[in-house]
């Protein structure tokens, strides 16, 4: 299994990013993937999820701010966040999610942080 994510990067409070996750080694398609970050000093949270069916779900601090979404074809799942704030500074991680768990290893994340 691989994860490999990417497109963060530095940007001012207020504006915008657009990360990518590109997956291989399993079936993408019929699994629920999540978004998750883990700022310095804290533990890692779930921060979005989207289902085979693309049903979502977001945690209530993106709400309204990040929307994910999947193109199948490419295994690939994506974050467009809007509206950032200094406290979305976090390195963020895509995985197959099962009941809002991780359920494969880590693979590489990508650095967002949110500074004037």
């Amino acid at each position: 299994v691989q994860l490999q994510a990417s497109g963060g990067g530095l940007v001012q409070p207020g504006g915008s990013l657009r990360l990518s996750c590109a997956a291989s080694g399993f079936i993408f398609s019929i699994n629920t993937m999540g978004w998750y970050r883990q700022a310095p000093g804290k533990q890692r949270e779930l921060v979005a999820t989207i289902s085979r069916a693309g049903t979502t779900t977001y945690a209530d601090s993106v709400k309204g701010r990040f929307t994910i979404s999947r193109d199948n074809a490419k295994n690939t799942v994506y974050l467009q966040m809007n509206s950032l704030k200094p406290e979305d500074t976090a390195v963020y991680y895509c995985n197959p999610t099962q009941k809002g768990l991780p359920f494969v290893s880590w693979g590489q994340g990508t650095q967002v942080t949110v500074s004037s």
